[in-house]
């Protein structure tokens, strides 16, 4: 099993999970697995198969139906980023950054020097005054991605925060998240459609089949643990990718 090289992370442990949203719709039927601390685990599946209500229960914004989930997360131990930055376009990135600091009612001194610590970490400090309206798509998901990183969460949640972008921008993000999981050490469950990014990013790949979403495949990805943008070339990616692709068309994708 690959992890980061420090681990501080979480575990996650989900046991028989299900969820059934009003009306009788049953996103999610029968979900056990586990991840160890400091574990990157990419969940794939095909659209409505209830990946993001999975991450949600996870963060405790969603409840399951029956089964439990157990991560044993405290206050601030959990960030989430979703698909979108959801920036406050009148705020400049410094104070987007140093919100859930300034909610925690952490000191003004104190939280600005965590949000600049934070910005600098996905590579904005020269954008730190900037706002919203003045960045690039990529530039306000690694935002929204050091706002998620302020807190010094154990377990990153993340539901596709780059599938909006176009690819050379995504495979720049994915080599920066996958180098910042490796030094903070957390626990990374990533949402995404792509196999590829799925493959560059996880040390473990869970695909889930068409709603209900039920487990098809929880398999490792056999790939060296420090990756660089040649790597996607690289025979090896290109077999693990397929296994994944193929668990897809599997579950019904």
């Amino acid at each position: 099993m690959t992890v980061a090289a420090q681990t501080t992370g979480l575990p996650v442990l989900l046991n028989d999970v299900r969820r059934v949203f009003p009306g009788g719709v049953a996103a999610l039927d029968g979900v056990s697995f586990a991840v160890e601390p400091g574990e990157f685990v990419a969940i794939l599946g095909p659209s409505g198969c209830g990946k993001s209500t999975l991450l949600r229960m996870i963060a405790g914004l969603d409840e399951p139906t029956s089964g439990s989930i157990q991560t044993g997360a405290q206050r601030g131990t959990v960030a989430y980023v979703f698909q979108d930055a959801h920036l406050l376009p009148w705020r400049n990135v410094l104070a987007n950054v140093a919100l859930p600091l300034e909610l925690s009612r952490l000191p003004r001194p104190r939280r600005l020097e965590r949000a600049r610590q934070a910005i600098e970490q996905v590579g904005l400090a020269d954008a730190a005054e900037r706002y919203p309206a003045q960045l690039s798509g990529g530039m306000r998901m690694r935002v929204s991605l050091a706002r998620a990183l302020v807190t010094d969460p154990r377990l990153l949640l993340l539901d596709e925060p780059f599938a909006a972008l176009d690819e050379i921008t995504r495979q720049n993000l994915d080599g920066q998240l996958r180098q910042l999981w490796r030094q903070q050490g957390i626990t990374v469950l990533f949402v995404t459609h792509s196999t590829s990014e799925a493959t560059f990013l996880a040390d473990r790949a869970i695909v889930l089949t068409r709603r209900p979403g039920r487990i098809v495949c929880d398999r490792r990805i056999d790939l060296p643990a420090l990756r660089d943008g040649a790597l996607r070339g690289d025979e090896a990616f290109a077999r693990q990718t397929r296994f994944i692709f193929e668990a897809l068309e599997k579950g019904g994708a």
